[in-house]
């Protein structure tokens, strides 16, 4: 089955957006990832990416978006999903379902709040309301490593919090290799995201949150802590909320079911 893939960017400001698109559906899935998008953004990367949408591309048109590049000092979460919303409408998409991965889940509240029109179904993953003891520590920990430009220190330990235990056994001859995935000669576009994830409070909006949503956590989650997703749950009015037990931050990639979840939910 051979499905429409396209590598593109739009213009915001002085920046390039990038997004990847695959599928031929009618309808359309927007994916904003986390904070890893600070280190490598989708340019180019459509190929790559398209794997675990395979199966629903019939019906469904997938674009991930990376953030601005380059992304101006002083960016808030606020803004990057204004810059969200702002690229949806230049390439013509209207209501969405949207999936949102950590900081991408901290972007996709905002911009389900502030453009409910943009929005038909939220899916909320591994992500959180406000910044937490839990989230500041990693963040903090994660920009002393940038600045120092200790890459190596940062990819290990950012593994460390994502993965489950068993996951890390099983895959412990290829970790060492992560010290060479996003290396940068300079780091202030991770920075500008890290910086903007401590700042961010979405408890007062999130009440606004109009859209059918799904909220899904892990039960060993050590990158936003275990009870944000529950937290989110609270605060969403009629809200769904799934957690994974056993699994942490990167669920997205050892769930075998995952992706059928979400897609279950966009479809019902």
């Amino acid at each position: 089955m051979i499905f429409n893939m396209y590598n593109g960017s739009v213009t915001i400001g002085n920046s390039e957006m990038y997004y990847a698109s695959f599928g031929t559906g009618s309808r359309t899935v927007v994916v904003i990832p986390g904070l890893s998008d600070g280190l490598t953004t989708v340019e180019g990367k459509a190929l790559l990416l398209i794997k675990p949408y395979l199966r629903y591309l019939s019906k469904y048109t997938v674009y991930m978006f990376s953030r601005k590049d380059p992304l101006p000092a002083g960016t808030d979460i606020r803004q990057m999903a204004e810059d969200q919303a702002e690229a949806m409408r230049i390439l013509g998409i209207g209501k969405a379902y949207v999936t949102g991965v950590s900081q991408g889940g901290m972007i996709a509240q905002y911009l389900a709040a502030d453009h409910p029109e943009l929005v038909e179904k939220l899916a909320l993953v591994v992500t959180a309301p406000c910044v937490n003891d839990t989230i500041r520590d990693n963040i903090e920990r994660w920009k002393d490593f940038a600045m120092k430009g200790d890459h190596a220190s940062l990819m290990k330990d950012t593994a460390e919090k994502t993965y489950s235990d068993g996951y890390l056994r099983r895959n412990r001859l290829f970790l060492p290799f992560l010290r060479f995935v996003g290396k940068q000669k300079d780091y202030s576009r991770f920075l500008v995201n890290a910086h903007a994830i401590l700042g961010f409070d979405a408890t007062e909006d999130d009440s606004r949150i109009s859209c059918p949503t799904l909220i899904i956590s892990g039960d060993s989650d050590k990158t936003v802590g275990t009870s944000a997703g529950e937290e989110l749950h609270r605060l969403i009015t009629g809200s769904e909320f799934y957690t994974y037990k056993g699994l942490g931050h990167g669920l997205y990639e050892e769930s075998r079911d995952f992706y059928r979840r979400v897609f279950d939910f966009f479809s019902r």
